[in-house]
């Protein structure tokens, strides 16, 4: 572990710009953080530089990219490998061979996938928003902004930070890890050498990687020592271990199994504070104070401002796409004692948490 941390810290010297090294940013700050989900994507079409942009200036102390990989191994961020939903690939006749149908962790989908086109080829498409209906003024946005690369995102939050004289987090997660490295193209290598390129080789770096899956976050806990973090659904389980469930990955011992390998977890927001029957926020499920007796840390997801997302006691009227009181449920969580939050709408997390 000692000389694994030397050798990454040595590299990491070498590759960190001067100008990088030099300039004294404030830390992260202290208490729960916000971490920007996929950008500000409640204002922006999600995974662009724009959204993370936004999400830097509203005051996002992580910004979380998705990430796959393209078919000559260049990590990039989307939600999923099938792009038909957040790029026009579906109307570009020179892509129209490769639309195919694939099955992804046991759900067959049909499409176009990122893993069947190179970087190039992708970057002539361009991004548009995932959620139109809930979302309108994002298509505003749409046919603007190409798919950024991993590394795009690092300079960029790098840049931003020496602008701003703060340290900005980066929080990527990768997506069907074990599916990739069925077809040759695993995330971890590629994740690590982007993330050492821009000095991120510690526990104490502003960068967590997180998935949903178990082996991958395992293979990474034996290569870096970054923070690590297990996501989970509150169904189902991970895709690489059929017949484990998530919700026996939050009991006592399910989280004392997950401590030997990642640094905390992402669960669902409902595997935190319960929904009543009738939609409203209900009682504490206590996994936070489960969690954190296994020395866990714990970011539940994903908080966003539209009524379809929140609890029928904190909406506004009853339109799906009206923001409601999204303010009300973060305190909620905070008060709860979770140690950050995934949300669409950064500003108002930041707001909330620099009230307290």
């Amino acid at each position: 572990m000692m000389l694994r941390s030397m050798l990454c810290a040595a590299l990491a010297a070498m590759l960190v710009s001067p100008a990088m090294a030099e300039t004294p940013i404030a830390p992260v700050r202290e208490g729960p953080i916000v971490i920007a989900h996929r950008g500000s994507s409640g204002e922006r079409p999600e995974h662009t530089l724009a959204a993370y942009d936004r999400a830097i200036e509203q005051g996002a102390d992580f910004v979380e990219p998705d990430l796959v990989l393209t078919k000559d191994g260049v990590l990039v961020a989307r939600h999923e490998n099938e792009i038909s939903e957040t790029t026009d690939v579906a109307s570009r006749p020179e892509f129209a061979d490769r639309r195919t149908t694939k099955t992804i962790d046991g759900v067959e989908m049909t499409g176009w996938f990122t893993e069947d086109v190179t970087l190039a080829e992708l970057r002539t498409l361009r991004t548009r928003e995932r959620l139109p209906l809930l979302r309108p003024a994002n298509t505003a946005f749409d046919g603007l902004y190409q798919v950024p690369t991993f590394d795009e995102i690092l300079r960029l939050v790098r840049a931003r930070e020496s602008e701003l004289n703060r340290t900005i987090g980066v929080y990527p997660e990768t997506k069907h890890p074990s599916y990739f490295s069925s077809i040759g193209l695993p995330h971890e290598g590629p994740l690590i050498e982007a993330l050492a390129r821009h000095g991120y080789v510690g526990a104490e770096d502003a960068v967590f990687i997180q998935s949903f899956e178990v082996g991958n976050l395992e293979r990474l806990n034996a290569l870096t020592d970054v923070r690590l973090i297990q996501l989970a659904s509150a169904e189902g389980g991970p895709a690489d271990r059929p017949g484990t469930s998530y919700a026996d990955m939050v009991s006592a011992q399910g989280l004392a199994a997950i401590a030997r390998y990642a640094d905390g977890i992402g669960p669902a927001k409902d595997m935190v504070i319960a929904r009543n029957a009738d939609g409203t926020l209900g009682a504490s499920t206590g996994l936070v104070a489960r969690a954190h007796a296994a020395g866990l840390a714990v970011h539940p997801w994903t908080f966003r401002a539209e009524n379809y997302f929140l609890p029928v006691n904190l909406r506004t009227g009853a339109e799906p796409g009206t923001h409601g009181d999204l303010s009300a449920e973060i305190r909620a969580f905070i008060a709860e004692g979770v140690d950050g939050v995934f949300a669409d709408h950064p500003a108002v997390a930041v707001e909330v948490l620099r009230g307290e």
